[in-house]
């Protein structure tokens, strides 16, 4: 089947918002309606989120280098005033794990922009939104423009003002302010913010609001920021894969997601881009998902990539994570709870989000799948980002770029160009309701000036791909007139010609053409229509070169797919590598580190970074070394009880057992780490089935609602040598207990015989950082 599409134009004249260019201007940043530039260039960011009052200080520098590591060019942080001010007879805390100019400083130390939310309402799953109880209680109208509530807000900007204004400024690393969060009726407010934040010190050459949920906001003073959650606790238990989390798996024209904080915000109305003077961008793509008590969602890697992807490929001109990276409430009484009037219970301290970097730094599948993408972003971006999408009309709603949610038969793609070149998505995963394959595909595109039909011959694209491919994409002088391969990188060889590193995905054949009148060699090229086609290239480091007319060659680098979750791509001594490992990498001044667990592993790099062998393009190194299983002993000191039936207070939401109901009935278990030398970090993977966990390990504590993931938990020790004791208490769970659990965690509570609480394994892996030699 032939799926044609015809490029469609950008629709209205660019424009440019006052934003970023007279009011608090950063030299080298401009916005206009279809994206941002850097530099005179277009350009699409990438936002992590990570909160720094979540995450010890200790390991705030580790973080931020995985985050850059994975593609993520800005960090975005929330400043919960309730973290730093519980009572209004005392002066805010900036110190220590709550030192926010620290924080601002170390991103910029290690090449990252930063995003402060403000609010001073942020949610983020905390009590009162953020809020100081002693704000909540005071008798005035919070979120307003009531005197009273400014003044404090005043206050608290001021403080936050001296701790994050200078680093404000233009040559600063603070690149955005987001004022409250999910405020949908109230524009004068936020403009009012917004002044008091100038007033305090507060400047940015964005500023931004969120804007789903029909939010109403005011013209010309914010940048609306969009999200996308493929599932979120925040519907019944008893409901099931709602439509607002379908949408996000199509391409589509709708930018508006109702569903975001619908619990709390009601069912604002959906509306499409309200605000056409600004290009479609987003703050919330779902990074992962928080678990209620009630409903406990584990989104995959390929649920979290396949979101971002759809996003793309509708034309987003920024991409943004919530969260990047996880974290734990600082303290216990934080979290957001049916106790503190909200309608769920959130974990006392977990904050993991199963995240793309986990709350103790373990990277995760959604880690390296959306590495690719944003390695593809690096590279491509600046062409991307004044590409204009086009998304076929398809299924039953018949409009273009608006789908049918319900519909699984048709190909999901669409096609993002500027009349001369462009890149093809295609989208075969979503998570629940698997989509099916599709045979004898070929796409027919029309470009301004050419008509490209490809592949030469049909493919078949499987069940779960995710896929962009070029179409008339010039490198270096040498066009690609297609390929069903995805561009990754384009490594500046010194002394040689570039090299485009491309990678086969969903198991599709690797063909590639470019026009007649190239030369190929390192493989055999066809003649076909006026194209020269190499058929299914190989993953190999065998390089294949292609020269132009022109005389500028450009040589072909293919992955495999396994192999392209295994890339890198960091900048060392001013030129940007490829570097193929398992284990984690990142540049650290200008040093290339290699994280590994749990034992040794390859690092290929190339160029490298020494003279290689003879006829090698990639220098390789071994590192680290083999780690013995460590025994850990498994001691059960207490059986669980029965728990009674619970009221529910919420309808539809069961409330999590309060502390006196868990320590009656919890099963208890004293887990012990044998003496040894110790990694840099060392995390024990427990295995476990029941509802809720507890940890204790010295003074350190982490809790659970278990989803059928493992449970990383840190056992660090505070010296070599020293064993270490873990204290695990498990409430327990049986058919009966009204919560909803992911599918493989459901199948394993359906085969329960009654209430259980059980450890069934638990293995240690040690973190040990590296420094290759340069």
């Amino acid at each position: 089947m032939i799926h044609h599409v015809r490029h469609t134009p950008w629709d209205r004249p660019e424009t440019r918002p006052a934003m970023a260019d007279t009011e608090d201007p950063r030299p080298g940043l401009a916005l206009t309606s279809r994206s941002l530039l850097r530099d005179g260039r277009p350009w699409i960011p990438v936002t992590g989120e990570l909160h720094y009052s979540r995450v010890p200080r200790s390991r705030w520098r580790d973080a931020l280098l995985l985050m850059r590591a994975g593609g993520v060019t800005i960090v975005s942080t929330y400043v919960f005033w309730i973290h730093h001010q519980e009572r209004r007879e005392r002066e805010p805390v900036f110190g220590g794990d709550l030192d926010l100019a620290a924080f601002v400083r170390l991103a910029q130390d290690v090449g990252l922009e930063v995003i402060l939310r403000i609010g001073p309402w942020c949610h983020g799953e905390v009590r009162n939104g953020g809020l100081p109880d002693w704000v909540t209680h005071a008798g005035y109208r919070t979120r307003t423009d009531d005197p009273a509530y400014l003044a404090d807000v005043r206050t608290w900007f001021g403080h936050v003002g001296r701790q994050a204004g200078p680093l404000c400024g233009p040559d600063g690393p603070v690149i955005g302010i987001q004022l409250d969060n999910e405020l949908y009726d109230q524009p004068g407010h936020l403009r009012t913010l917004k002044g008091i934040a100038r007033a305090c010190g507060l400047s940015a050459p964005l500023w931004t609001a969120t804007a789903w949920g029909g939010a109403d906001l005011p013209a010309g003073d914010v940048f609306p920021l969009y999200g996308g959650y493929g599932d979120g606790f925040w519907v019944d238990t008893s409901e099931g894969w709602d439509d607002t989390f379908r949408a996000h798996f199509f391409f589509s024209h709708q930018w508006d997601d109702p569903g975001i904080g619908r619990d709390l915000a009601g069912s604002p109305g959906l509306a499409g881009t309200l605000h056409p003077d600004f290009p479609p961008a987003t703050c919330e793509l779902g990074g992962g998902m928080a678990g209620a008590y009630h409903r406990r969602p584990l989104p995959s890697g390929a649920d979290v990539a396949s979101v971002a992807l759809a996003k793309l490929g509708s034309g987003s001109a920024w991409q943004g994570y919530y969260m990047y990276a996880g974290g734990a409430n600082p303290r216990p009484g934080l979290q957001e709870s049916q106790a503190t009037g909200y309608p769920n219970d959130l974990p006392v301290l977990d904050y993991d989000f199963n995240a793309p970097i986990g709350a103790q730094l373990q990277t995760r599948d959604s880690f390296h799948l959306l590495r690719a993408q944003h390695l593809f972003l690096a590279a491509f971006g600046d062409r991307l980002a004044a590409m204009n999408a086009t998304i076929p009309t398809a299924g039953p709603s018949g409009l273009p770029g608006l789908p049918d949610v319900r519909d699984r038969a048709s190909l999901r793609w669409s096609l993002r160009s500027d009349g001369r070149s462009g890149f093809v998505f295609v989208n075969g995963h979503q998570p629940y309701e698997p989509l099916p394959e599709h045979r004898e595909v070929r796409f027919e595109v029309e470009l301004a000036a050419a008509r490209v039909r490809f592949p030469h011959r049909p493919v078949t694209i499987p069940s779960g791909a995710m896929l962009w491919w070029p179409v008339n994409l010039d490198v270096a002088g040498v066009t690609i007139a297609w390929a069903t391969l995805v561009p990754l990188t384009v490594l500046d060889v010194p002394g040689d010609d570039p090299v485009l590193v491309l990678a086969r995905t969903g198991g599709v054949p690797g063909h590639l053409a470019v026009p007649a009148g190239h030369r190929v060699c390192g493989h055999t090229a066809l003649d076909h229509d006026g194209e020269l086609v190499l058929e299914d290239v190989p993953a190999s480091r065998a390089l294949v070169t292609v020269e132009a007319p022109s005389g500028d060659r450009l040589r072909l680098l293919v992955l495999d797919e396994a192999e392209a979750l295994r890339a890198w791509s960091p900048v060392v001594g001013g030129i940007r590598r490829l570097v193929l490992s398992d284990a984690d990498i990142v540049s650290d001044g200008g040093t290339l580190v290699a994280v590994t667990a749990g034992g040794p592993a390859t690092v290929e790099v190339c160029p490298p970074l020494r003279a290689p062998a003879p006829g090698s393009l990639f220098g390789r190194y071994e590192v680290g070394l083999p780690q013995e299983p460590v025994p850990v002993s498994i001691v059960q000191t207490a059986e669980a009880s029965a728990p009674p039936a619970r009221p529910v207070t919420v309808p539809g939401r069961a409330s999590a057992p309060d502390q006196e109901t868990f320590l009656a009935h919890a099963a208890r278990y004293t887990l012990t780490v044998p003496a040894r030398a110790a990694g840099d970090r060392s995390l024990l993977r427990v295995e476990l089935v029941g509802d809720v966990a507890v940890a204790r390990t010295g003074d350190r504590t982490q809790d659970l609602y278990w989803n059928g993931a493992p449970w990383d938990i840190d056992v660090t020790p505070a010296q070599d040598g020293e064993p270490v004791e873990v204290e695990i208490l498990i409430h327990p769970i049986d058919a009966g207990t009204p919560v909803w659990l992911p599918p493989a965690a459901e199948k394993v509570r359906s085969g329960l015989a009654g209430p259980t609480a059980r450890i069934t394994s638990a293995t240690v892996i040690d973190y040990r950082s590296i420094r290759l030699p340069s």
